[in-house]
Formats: structure tokens, C-alpha cells, sequence
């Protein structure tokens, strides 16, 4: 019985680690880079945050938008033509993992959640291209 039970939980173990093997560091950010350039607006959805803006020149800011500025480790979790789901690291300073998902070059949608500063951040936001930078 134990042969057995080994002859298909390798097989299962196997599948069960495809997912993990598939998502790549630094991989496919096509999504980000089809995005129009210029200045973005980021309007908060479902709060009372103020609406931001940003110099969209290097389109991976986008995803670590809690963290701007720093040299981040991203990771891509998925991707794909109408999403993108990036995990990252701030060494020293927090991670994150946010989902974009773009309606056109001009308008996405973002959701992220993570630590920063030793505190827990969460939010959502609508970006919209506005004009140039």
C-alpha cells in the first residue's frame, strides 16, 4: 500500500509545484511597458485619501507605489495582456504585492497591500493618464 500511495503523490507533488516554477523574477512586465507615458492621476477607490499624482517614465514604479524610490527585489507572480500581479521586497523597509489591471494604455485599475515602515498599508486606486510629465 505504501508503494502505491508513493507512485501517485510524486506525480501530485509534481503538479502541485508547476504554479510556483512557472512565476519568474523580473519576468513578463509587458502590460507595464504598453502604458502611455506621461502624468498619471491615482484616484483612490472605496476612501477619503487624496488623490495623487505620478511621472509614469519608468513604468515598474507602478507597482510598488508605497515604496517609491527604492530599488526594490520585484517578482511577478502572473501575468497576463489584461493583468499583472507583482510580488516585491524593500530590503529594510517593508514588501508588497499589488495587482494592476489595465482597461487601456491610459486607464488601470491598482490594488495593493503590504508593510511599509513597519505598519500595514492596503488600497485601491484608479490611474488615468492626464497629460505629459
Amino acid at each position: 500500500m505504501n508503494n502505491i500511495f508513493r507512485l501517485y503523490a510524486l506525480p501530485g507533488a509534481l503538479l502541485l509545484s508547476l504554479p510556483a516554477a512557472a512565476a519568474k523574477p523580473d519576468g513578463d512586465m509587458a502590460l507595464l511597458d504598453s502604458l502611455d507615458r506621461g502624468l498619471w492621476q491615482l484616484r483612490p477607490t472605496g476612501g477619503s485619501a487624496p488623490t495623487a499624482k505620478i511621472c509614469l517614465g519608468k513604468s515598474a514604479s507602478l507597482a510598488q507605489i508605497q515604496h517609491s524610490g527604492l530599488a526594490c527585489a520585484q517578482y511577478v507572480v502572473r501575468a497576463s495582456a489584461n493583468s499583472l500581479t507583482i510580488s516585491y521586497t524593500c530590503e529594510g523597509h517593508g514588501q508588497g504585492l499589488t495587482i494592476i489591471r489595465k482597461e487601456t494604455n491610459r486607464i488601470i485599475h491598482i490594488q495593493s497591500q503590504g508593510i511599509r515602515n513597519n505598519a500595514p498599508f492596503s488600497f485601491s486606486a484608479e490611474g488615468r493618464k492626464i497629460g505629459p510629465c
